[in-house]
């Protein structure tokens, strides 16, 4: 991995942070913090959000082309770190046995588990169309900011989101 891509994340979570004070809508809140991490992370062409949902993760908030909506648990890299409840650092895709190409650009992936009231929530996903984007430090960054998102997260409810 290249210099050139090093993230701060202290400030990455201090923006998140900022941005998600007293805002309780969870839909509007992840939908800022993926456009906050595309925005600040270098190289990353797809920041998102999959949410777990009827044994299957659901598209969420998300930066970047149109993606896939539904990912069985254990296909592709995302679904293999939902079952995995794993961090998933892959450095060329292209190598991973079932990778599911949303994006055919895509070259690299992490996936960070998320969890809230320590049952599975969903998983942060980010893609880059550079191979081996993502390294140790980015592992380290993201599993901090991913700690602090789920600390925040039951404090964010749906209001503002029923439908009638």
């Amino acid at each position: 991995m290249s210099k050139d891509y090093l993230t701060d994340y202290g400030n990455l979570k201090t923006r998140a942070k900022a941005l998600t004070e007293d805002v309780p809508y969870r839909i509007s809140n992840l939908s800022n913090i993926c456009s906050l991490i595309y925005e600040v992370m270098e190289k990353v062409n797809w920041a998102g959000f999959y949410l777990l949902s009827d044994g299957a993760l659901i598209l969420g908030p998300f930066q970047g082309k149109t993606a896939c909506i539904r990912i069985p648990l254990g296909k592709g890299v995302c679904g293999t770190a939902a079952l995995r409840d794993s961090i998933q650092l892959v450095p060329d895709v292209s190598l991973f046995p079932g990778h599911i190409a949303c994006d055919p650009n895509s070259r690299s992936e992490i996936v960070i588990p998320i969890h809230e009231n320590g049952n599975l929530f969903g998983v942060l996903d980010l893609d880059s169309a550079v191979v081996d984007r993502f390294g140790e430090e980015d592992r380290k960054g993201l599993s901090s900011f991913v700690e602090w998102l789920e600390s925040a997260l039951p404090a964010w409810d749906l209001a503002g989101f029923e439908t009638r």
